[in-house]
């Protein structure tokens, strides 16, 4: 018998498959989308999937919102912060050319101008947007890479 497992990352869930997993309306996934919250996949007929990840991200960011009180603008910022250069050990001259770096107002997947060791990396692939598989939130990872 040969066991097949799906990877975390990917994408193989529909939207309303997504909805139905996570406990997230429809229009909110959608929503979070647009504000950069998630990054999901996006087939040629620009219908999106969904990964274990994203479920993962999408139940994190509806904690935020529900039980931390934070609005959209709020959990962006959240997002904003945390250390991609030192997650992904960027050099000083890497982090010199990299927006997220230099910018507190978006998730490192939104910059627009990266390093060379993030220019050719898949966003959905990369540990800090997977942060959510490993870790219930943020700030227990945080404690992990800075102690």
């Amino acid at each position: 018998m040969v066991n097949h497992t799906i990877e975390s990352t990917t994408p193989v869930y529909t939207l309303s498959t997504t909805s139905s997993l996570s406990g997230i309306p429809v229009h909110s996934i959608r929503q979070y989308i647009d504000k950069g919250l998630i990054i999901p996949f996006r087939k040629e007929s620009k219908r999106h999937l969904f990964s274990h990840v994203d479920i993962l991200r999408l139940k994190y960011i509806h904690k935020l919102l529900v039980e931390g009180g934070l609005n959209i603008a709020g959990i962006r910022s959240v997002l904003a912060l945390i250390p991609c250069w030192a997650i992904r050990k960027c050099s000083t001259e890497e982090r010199e050319k990299c927006q997220a770096f230099q910018s507190s107002t978006f998730p490192c997947w939104e910059a627009s101008e990266k390093g060379t060791l993030c220019k050719n990396t898949d966003c959905r692939e990369c540990e800090v947007y997977m942060i959510v598989e490993n870790y219930s939130d943020i700030k227990s990872f945080l404690k992990i890479i800075i102690v």
